[in-house]
């Protein structure tokens, strides 16, 4: 076929199976010159990009004359180097992988790059097989050189190659990366009676567009393996449109999840409810009856974790939705760069007159709409990456059946590390380190702005890497949740933003100009009810908290600031499990409402030395509850009194002067009197008090945190261990006198 200079393009086909057809260019490489940085390390070889540019360019416009469906996948690159090789083996293998995503959108199989090398005074013939494919991304490996013919396509390799046609992977084809290296998939489909069991059957003979099956994944902490139930969508099938066939299937597995205790995994990829001549409305039924058992078994404390795998239409967001994105659900939507979540495509809301974007990802890809709204919980580059993701998440959350929490992991971290000595930078703040924040000499007033989530990594441990939840969810950014280890114990960590946050976008004249620090807005509200929801009856939760209260503007109480905070108390009434809350800075407020101890019995309030817990702050008490008793003082003062009797005797043209004169006097003295009423306050409902009361159960020192953190975890932990608990933890309810 017509190819570039210098390289040669076949259009080959298979004897006898029409449907094998796909596209081989060829080149040499006459040129090994090499491009490294300042400190050596190799970063390109110029004539090998410059020779695989041309061969995908040949490649590129041959199946740019061919349309869409026709489009040859499984093509192949074979690139020869003539000089020998001399350069080691695993800067030539990183190379390759640079080069990979120039592969990406052009049906590559793999790219052979075939050379001479020469290794410990002998020659060997080698390749690199290199490519960027759905679901894995850039990919290398070394190989021994080639001497054998192209395999035929199978069956199974057309319908991989359907899939990726379509931008997606085949389920079959994840099913290594989901297990993991030492993992096993049994693939399970229904009997006579329903039932999902065990089918002993080659890949990709699935008779439905959902593939069930059982996964295990053994880890160090859980080395019998991590099991759940999974589900797949496939592509090849009606574009994993749903009907009977695959929502009978779809319950199965739920049942299944539910007997024995596991999660449910779902790397969801469907079209919608399927649309023919032979069925119609029942179609819908089918949809709806997964949708209402998917509730019953979220609500019965079930976990359900979605991978947006592709685009999802119609019933498959709206099943995601009510698997992971309602108040008391506990499993989490991973979302990656191809994947989009719409209730109607494109083409279809186009048609309809309705109000689309330019293609689906703009109506429901994670970066504009998913992510910011928080109905996504994570991003993954790449469905490798999103595995890799889920199998983090289950290290903090998975329980296995018969155990009440999920298991403690080995830990170097010392449980008596002083957190003061770590870093701690943040715009706008002179406090380099934790121990700052907490310094009487520093921080006396603990009003200075400080980054929360330093201190929520000098608290946790450091040899264990926290997952952010909703990191990306927009206007929630003075709440933040980190799934991370205490002591090795997994915890949910719940944090609120210490410094001031700038506002983007539209700016409403009736709200915040930016969002401040230790208050909660409406959606970081919603963030951190939700949070302490997915925890409860799995693993304890711990709060760090600098709160002054809720935001109480037109704006915030617009949309929902009551609501959600109310969210919050519900949530920590609800709680099945230990919390400790941490008082780092101030309490005040509604804040301290909806995280009292009177809320939960398993609650642990402690304070650092220093931090203020209150009804309101001592600046705003004498500003607004004590005004009466600052003007007082501010009349009685003498240097008011005396500078006010002066102008009342002078004369009408000195009285102007006086009357400025007197005004800058007052206001600095008012100011000053609100000052010392503010500090009588503070000093008298100060944290000690709070103590006394019984609103706070031990106050400690600044260096003392983290080991009274894990104490108070393994308190809590060893109270309901000792309890009597059901094999299926349910939904967290409201406590009676009898409890």
């Amino acid at each position: 076929m017509p190819s570039v200079e210098d390289t040669y393009l076949f259009h080959c086909s298979d004897r006898s199976e029409e449907a094998d057809e796909r596209l081989i260019a060829l080149a040499e490489v006459r040129d090994l010159t090499t491009t490294r940085e300042v400190f050596g390390a190799l970063t390109s070889l110029p004539e090998v990009e410059h020779v695989l540019a041309n061969c995908l360019d040949s490649i590129r416009r041959a199946r740019a004359e061919s349309p869409p469906m026709r489009r040859l996948q499984a093509n192949q690159v074979f690139l020869y180097v003539w000089p020998v090789v001399d350069l080691p083996i695993r800067e030539m293998v990183s190379v390759a992988r640079s080069l990979a995503p120039m592969t990406a959108g052009l049906g590559l199989e793999q790219v052979l790059l075939h050379f001479t090398a020469s290794e410990a005074g002998s020659q060997s013939e080698r390749a690199i097989a290199f490519s960027y494919q759905p679901g894995t991304g850039a990919t290398a490996s070394l190989l021994d050189s080639p001497i054998e013919p192209l395999a035929a396509v199978s069956s199974y390799s057309q319908r991989v190659m359907s899939a990726r046609r379509r931008g997606a992977a085949y389920p079959y084809e994840l099913i290594p990366l989901v297990a993991g290296p030492e993992g096993t998939f049994i693939e399970h489909d229904l009997d006579e009676k329903g039932r999902l069991v065990e089918v002993d059957r080659g890949p990709g003979q699935n008779g439905a567009g959902i593939i069930a099956g059982l996964v295990s994944t053994p880890t160090k902490t859980y080395p019998e393996g991590i099991t759940r139930v999974v589900l797949f969508g496939d592509p090849t099938r009606a574009l994993g449109a749903v009907a009977e066939p695959e929502c009978a299937r779809i319950l199965a597995a739920i049942d299944l999840a539910d007997q024995l205790s596991v999660p449910l995994e779902w790397y969801a990829l469907s079209s919608g409810a399927k649309i023919s001549r032979d069925s119609g409305t029942e179609n819908m039924d089918w949809v709806a009856a997964v949708l209402r058992r998917l509730i019953t078994f979220t609500q019965d404390g079930g976990e359900v974790n979605v991978v947006v795998a592709g685009i999802n239409v119609g019933a498959q967001p709206y099943w995601n939705a009510e698997a992971t994105m309602l108040m008391h659900t506990r499993g989490i939507l991973v979302m990656t760069p191809d994947s989009a979540m719409v209730l109607t495509g494109k083409q279809a809301l186009d048609y309809s007159g309705g109000v689309s974007a330019e293609d689906n990802f703009g109506l429901g890809g994670f970066d504009r709409i998913m992510g910011p709204n928080g109905q996504a919980q994570y991003w993954a580059p790449n469905l490798a990456g999103a595995c890799e993701l889920l199998m983090a998440h289950y290290g903090y959350t998975y329980v296995p059946k018969g155990e009440r929490f999920p298991r403690r992991a080995t830990s170097t971290d010392p449980r008596d590390r002083d957190v003061s000595h770590s870093p701690h930078s943040t715009p706008g703040s002179d406090l380099v380190s934790v121990g700052d924040i907490f310094s009487m000499e520093a921080n006396p007033e603990r009003k200075k702005p400080f980054d929360i989530r330093a201190v929520m990594r000098a608290v946790s441990d450091q040899d264990h890497q926290p997952l952010e939840r909703w990191e990306q969810m927009a206007d929630a950014e003075t709440a933040v949740v980190m799934d991370a280890r205490l002591g090795g114990y997994p915890i949910s960590l719940l944090g609120v933003e210490s410094a001031p946050i700038p506002r983007h976008g539209f700016l409403p004249a009736d709200g915040p100009d930016q969002w401040t620090a230790g208050t909660l807005f409406p959606l970081s509200s919603k963030k951190a009810a939700r949070a302490i929801n997915a925890a409860s009856g799995n693993r304890p939760l711990v709060v760090l908290a600098n709160l002054s209260g809720f935001d109480g503007s037109p704006e915030s109480l617009r949309k929902g600031q009551l609501e959600y905070g109310a969210e919050i108390g519900r949530a920590v009434v609800n709680f099945d499990g230990p919390i400790v809350f941490c008082v780092v800075s101030r309490y005040h407020g509604g804040a301290f409402v909806v995280f009292s101890a009177r809320l939960n019995d398993d609650m642990e309030v402690i304070a650092v030395e220093g931090s203020k817990a209150s009804v309101i702050g001592g600046a705003p008490a004498a500003a607004v509850v004590f005004a009466r008793d600052v003007e007082s003082r501010t009349n009685a003062d003498s240097r008011v009194a005396e500078l006010e009797q002066k102008v009342e005797g002078a004369s009408p043209e000195e009285r102007v002067r006086l009357q400025q004169e007197f005004a800058e006097l007052r206001a600095a003295v008012r100011s000053e009197k609100l000052r010392e009423v503010a500090a009588e306050f503070d000093g008298i409902h100060s944290v000690e008090r709070a103590q006394q009361v019984g609103s706070v159960h031990s106050i400690i020192p600044a260096n003392r945190l983290r080991p009274v953190l894990i104490e108070a975890v393994e308190r809590g932990m060893d109270r309901h261990k000792r309890r009597r608990l059901p094999t299926r933890i349910p939904l967290p309810r409201r406590r009676s006198s009898e409890d």
